[in-house]
């Protein structure tokens, strides 16, 4: 029976889709009907998750593509619409963090990689694929920001610049592309179990000091991520638009006062 957060018929790329929150995004998208293009740097991993959906009886396909280089997103694009006729979501999930520690002390270099790769690729992509949604009736780019974008940290400082920069990225497309039906939103999660975030939650001493803090006392898994990002793409969240939602646990809303250790 058709629901709400039925997704079939639906094309959706997600990029960074062999792990963590894109794999978890991808895996649920597909459950709920979409044709997933799963996209990440290597193509044997693209493959064998690509793979795995379709053993569950869902659909997908792979197209490797590293986000930094444009012609590699034109690729996944081309790819996309020759293979399957057209795109009607995008998660742009894919980014990387290179550095720990003050801004005062990063290079140049690191500047440029983190703000290249989190924000300009998203700004391409965008632009390739908005245009292609807003053809076929309206569509959803999701970007998965952080709750790095919301606050300052003393050491993810320009990973949370590039996250706030995400957000308004969000917010123009939504502006932009909102009178052809091109809805543009943000994710922002807390802290989530994944690799990419593994120095901060697989050393217990570590985990408390990061969940102390947190209303609900634990980090968040990638699922929990998963539904906001099918939310919006399905006709449940065909009036959400411009807006950062944040997935933390409450950790931005409000400090805990923690019991003693």
């Amino acid at each position: 029976m058709p629901t709400l957060f039925d997704l079939t018929g639906k094309v959706a790329i997600v990029t960074g889709a062999t792990k963590g929150i894109g794999l978890a995004i991808a895996t649920r998208m597909a459950e709920h009907g979409a044709t997933v293009v799963v996209s990440s740097r290597k193509q044997d991993a693209c493959d064998a998750v690509a793979q795995g959906i379709r053993d569950k009886g869902w659909k997908a396909i792979a197209v490797a593509c590293h986000i930094a280089n444009k012609d590699q997103l034109k690729n996944l694009v081309d790819q996309t619409v020759s293979q399957l006729g057209g795109i009607d979501a995008v998660v742009a999930n894919a980014a990387v963090n290179p550095y720990l520690g003050p801004m005062s002390s990063a290079s140049d270099e690191v500047f440029e990689r983190i703000m290249g790769t989190n924000v300009r690729s998203n700004f391409w992509l965008a632009n390739m694929t908005c245009p292609l949604m807003a053809e076929r009736g309206g569509g959803s780019f999701t970007i998965i920001s952080s709750i790095g974008g919301l606050r300052g940290s003393a050491t993810l400082g320009l990973y949370g610049v590039s996250k706030a920069a995400d957000l308004a990225l969000a917010r123009n497309i939504a502006v932009e592309w909102g009178p052809k039906n091109v809805r543009g939103n943000g994710i922002a999660p807390g802290l989530v179990r994944t690799d990419f975030a593994r120095a901060l939650w697989e050393d217990p001493i570590r985990y408390r000091k990061t969940t102390r803090d947190n209303p609900m006392q634990r980090i968040g898994e990638p699922d929990e991520i998963a539904g906001c990002a099918v939310f919006l793409a399905s006709k449940a969240g065909s009036y959400v638009n411009g807006q950062a939602i944040s997935i933390d646990g409450g950790t931005s809303t409000g400090t805990l006062i923690p019991k003693d250790d």
